[in-house]
């Protein structure tokens, strides 16, 4: 515990020299960091999904120093500092956890779910208590991440599936009816938006099955993209070492090479 404290004031210590001598730090506002911050946050995903511990090691601390830069900023403007904040969230989670830090009894993880959004419920914000269980869904995150928090905070206060296999008929359900508009003979706009319509609502349902199966979208779909790229660019090579321009093979032959790449994968 000694060594993690101490690495801790490290950083705390070169943050407030970085500060007072570094031009470039000195010019940084809540503002301009917000952007640097989502990029790191992508970058820390991407070293998950690399399962690089190197690689992530490296991107929490930079996740680290932007958090404590925030925080610095924030006490030169005298609205709170780094202590503040983890007091903060040190008695966040005591309160969140009452079945550890109190007496509530719970038997599984989604009771502790289910306890943790209607203790987010009843929380008072800016004087403020929460009047829906959705309020805590950041409006910019991805659409895709967006349904699925969506999807688990209404979980956590009762509104749910009874199972997964209810899920997949309404999958089916939201197929069906998209095939329908779809296969409409029509060009007005009206059509388009109801279509629109019909292809979300189906990505919203395969979004909920995900979570039924124990499958994160927005990681399994990133893992699709990279199976995709990585299988795409090795038939350009196979193609490049037939010396055949990719672009004049025909659709036959396009497939055949893809199918070839898939069967490479096997052995």
């Amino acid at each position: 515990m000694e060594k993690k404290l101490k690495s801790f004031e490290r950083l705390l210590i070169i943050m407030d020299e970085l500060r007072q001598k570094c031009p470039w730090d000195q010019k940084q506002t809540l503002e301009s960091l917000r952007h640097l911050t989502i990029e790191e946050t992508y970058e820390l995903a991407d070293a998950i999904l690399n399962n690089d511990p190197e690689e992530i090691k490296g991107e929490i601390g930079d996740l680290f120093l932007h958090l404590v830069f925030y925080s610095k900023i924030a006490s030169e403007k005298g609205w709170f500092d780094v202590a503040d904040v983890l007091e903060k969230v040190c008695d966040k989670l005591v309160y969140r956890h009452p079945h550890i830090y109190g007496n509530v009894k719970v038997s599984s993880e989604e009771e502790v779910k289910a306890n943790w959004e209607k203790l987010k419920l009843a929380e008072k914000t800016n004087n403020k208590t929460k009047k829906s269980v959705l309020e805590g869904v950041p409006v910019s995150l991805p659409a895709l991440v967006k349904a699925s928090r969506i999807q688990s905070k209404v979980s956590g206060v009762g509104f749910d599936w009874e199972n997964q296999n209810q899920v997949w008929e309404k999958i089916e359900e939201e197929m069906i009816e998209l095939k329908d508009e779809v296969n409409k003979v029509s060009d007005n706009d009206n059509n388009h938006k109801r279509i629109e319509e019909e292809y979300g609502d189906l990505l919203f349902a395969l979004v909920n099955y995900g979570r039924f199966i124990n499958c994160n979208p927005e990681d399994t779909l990133e893992k699709a993209n990279r199976k995709f790229i990585s299988r795409f660019q090795s038939m350009e090579k196979l193609s490049e070492k037939q010396n055949i321009k990719f672009h004049d093979l025909t659709p036959k032959e396009m497939n055949e090479l893809w199918n070839k790449v898939k069967l490479e994968e096997k052995i």
